[in-house]
Formats: structure tokens, sequence, C-alpha cells
């Protein structure tokens, strides 16, 4: 029997035009193990808004929120390259789900108003990160033309994995001037690890895996609009409104899932800058998505009889529909469709802002998502001199 070793493939890069590549079955586990993350994070979100601090709870998701995005996006990426799917990858990505599952455990001290601890979180991430670190020393090893590379993310990602160690064994904890110094160090690694000979994404593969997870973080709202229809049965004096929010939430999330899918994306990631840009962005698109459920906990709290404002209540789910928007315009409708539309798209965006300000803002938001979807369909894609059978394909 030959030793372990030797029985594992070469980790040698995957072909950028292999056909049919998708999501695989270890990829789309590791998803649902991220999920778990994702919604305590909202959870957490949640309570803060409920308890009136809005301010310190939304700074903690967003700090939460990177920690679970950029593990999550390193891990995509690297797997659409160096993807081997033996034992040893395997092995190696499951520690990487424990590190995930910790950090989730961890997650409640980043939302903590009166006094947060990032103990526990940053453990989960340290374990996640050194486990990408042994993932691209292994490239490294077999893919001798694209060492410098692979090394310079190994190197990279250990030192900022140093950093946060250092931070946190510092009197004073993590304030959000050293989270932010940290968060930067962490998004230059893939810019100066690429700069001067690129890694064999996928942008197939990547576009799926985006919007894999894109529907399963949509899942926390499906999940918050079917506490709104128990809410609604269990509470016979709100019931009505409790359903009509049920109803309207529904609608919001079949809008935002509608927005998303309306144009491809796969074609969009011909540069490194554009691929980029494109993926940080979905940072925040994933964050808002999130957010959403909470917002919808919200408004079931306001319509029960909380002491929150319906403005306040409104606008927690109104901003991140809004901001959603606008961002999904930046990165996916605006490199391809015509003026009108990228006029029309933006406004939409202030009026779903805006949505919070009226009497049934919620609902009037999700009339103007259901029209940014209808016309995404219609006639996004198009640039002014092209018919419906030029539309870009998917």
């Amino acid at each position: 029997m030959p030793p372990p070793r030797q029985s594992l493939p070469r980790m040698v890069p995957r072909r950028r035009d292999e056909p049919g590549r998708g999501a695989t079955p270890l990829e789309l586990l590791f998803d649902l193990v991220f999920v778990v993350a994702v919604s305590q994070a909202s959870s957490g979100l949640h309570a803060a808004i409920a308890h009136g601090h809005s301010g310190p709870g939304i700074v903690g998701y967003l700090m939460a929120f990177f920690a679970i995005w950029w593990a999550w996006m390193n891990f995509t990426w690297f797997a659409s390259a160096y993807d081997t799917d033996d034992w040893l990858y395997r092995i190696t990505t499951i520690v990487q789900m424990g590190g995930a599952l910790v950090l989730a455990a961890g997650i409640p001290g980043f939302l903590a108003v009166e006094h947060r601890t990032f103990t526990l979180g940053v453990l989960g991430y340290v374990v996640m990160r050194l486990s990408m670190i042994f993932q691209w020393l292994r490239a490294a090893h077999d893919h001798r033309d694209a060492r410098p590379t692979t090394l310079r993310y190994a190197v990279g990602i250990a030192m900022a994995q140093a950093y946060w160690v250092l931070i946190l064994l510092l009197p004073g904890s993590i304030t959000l001037i050293p989270f932010l110094i940290g968060a930067i160090i962490e998004l230059s690694v893939p810019v100066i690890a690429e700069r001067h000979g690129q890694t064999n994404w996928h942008p197939g593969h990547i576009a799926d895996r985006y919007s894999c997870f894109t529907i399963i973080v949509l899942g926390e709202s499906i999940l918050a609009s079917t506490h709104t229809v128990v809410e609604a049965f269990g509470s016979p004096g709100h019931g009505p409104e409790l359903i009509v929010l049920a109803a309207t939430a529904l609608v919001v999330i079949a809008c935002l899932w509608w927005v998303y899918f309306a144009l491809p994306q796969q074609h969009l990631l011909v540069r490194l800058s554009v691929a980029l840009r494109w993926g940080y962005l979905h940072a925040l698109i994933f964050a808002c998505v999130a957010a959403v459920s909470a917002g919808i906990e919200v408004l079931v709290d306001f319509d029960a009889g909380s002491d929150l404002s319906r403005t306040a209540a409104q606008a927690a789910l109104c901003l991140p529909v809004a901001i959603y928007a606008f961002l999904v315009w930046v990165i996916i409708v605006r490199p391809q469709s015509a003026r009108w539309v990228n006029i029309a798209v933006p406004i939409g965006a202030l009026l779903l802002a805006a949505a919070s300000l009226a009497p049934f803002g919620v609902q009037f938001a999700a009339l103007i998502l259901a029209a940014l979807a209808g016309m995404l369909t219609r006639f996004g894609g198009r640039r002014p001199h092209q018919s419906p059978a030029q539309t870009p394909p998917a």
C-alpha cells in the first residue's frame, strides 16, 4: 500500500474553461455550516434593534459578518482554482467548518452592547484561516509554476492572523479602528497575491457559488416569515397585522431573489479588478440579505406591541433592502443595461429607503421591489441597440 501522501493527487489548477463546473456537495455542506453563523449574526442584530441599540448593534453585526464572509470567500475562490476533492482536502475543509461553528458560538460577543467579547469568535476565525494556510502551502508544494502567488497568499493570511491574535492579547479588547486595520490587511492579501500571477478561478463556478450562498442566506428571511405566521396564530389580538406582514415579507424575499437573478453575471468576471470588486461588494449584498431577516423580526415585534416607533421598525427592513438594490445595480445591472434602466434602479433604491417614512412603508417597499424585478426581467441586460434575442446569454 502506498503512503497516504503518495496516494493523493497533485494539487494543480483546475481549467478555467472546464465545462459544467458547479458547486460540489462538499461546498454546499460548507455553506450550510456558515449559515449557522449568519443566523447568529442576524439574531443578534434583531435583539440590538429591538432593545434600542441600533448603532452599536449594526457595528457589531458588520464586524461579525465580515469574519463570516471573508472566511467563506477565501475558501470559495481557492476551491474554484484548486479543488482536488481528495481525503486530505476534505478533512482540511471539515476543520474549517469546525472553526466556523466556533465563530458562530462567539458571534453574540461581537454584538454585546455593554462589553464586546471577541475571544471565542477570533479563535474560530483563526482556526479557519490556519486551515486555509495549509491549503495554500499544499498548492505551493504541488504547483511550482504558481508557487510565488500561492506563497504570497499563505504568508499574507499568516500575517493577518498574527495581527488578530496580537490585538486580542492587548488590553482594551478589539475596538473599531483596530478591527478596520485588520480588515484592510485581510482584503489586501488577494490584491497583492494575484498582482503578478493569477490563480485559475473559474468564472462560472464563482458565479454559481455566490448564487448558492445568496439563496441560502435568503433562507434566514424565510425562517423569519415563518415566525411571523406562527406569531399571527398565537397572538389573536394582532393576527391580521401579522398575516399581512407575513405576506408582504414573502413578496419582498421573492423580489430580492428575482432582482439578483434577473441578469447573468458569469460574463462580467473577465478581469481580476472587476472580479475583485464584484466579489468584495457581495459582502454588503449578503449582509443586507441577512439583515432583512432581522428587519422582519423587528416588524413582528412592532406589530405585537413593542415600544419601537413605526419609522424605526420599517427602517430595519427598508434600509437593507434599499442598499441591496443599489449594490445589485452597481455590480450586476449597470455594466450591462440601457441608460434609462441605470437611472431607474438607483431611483428605486432611494424610494425604498424613503419607504421607511411612509404609513405603509413595508408594503410600499414590496411594490417598488416588484416593479424593479419586472423591469429588469423585461428590459435589463439590453443596451439600446440590442433586441431581446441579443441579450447576453446566461
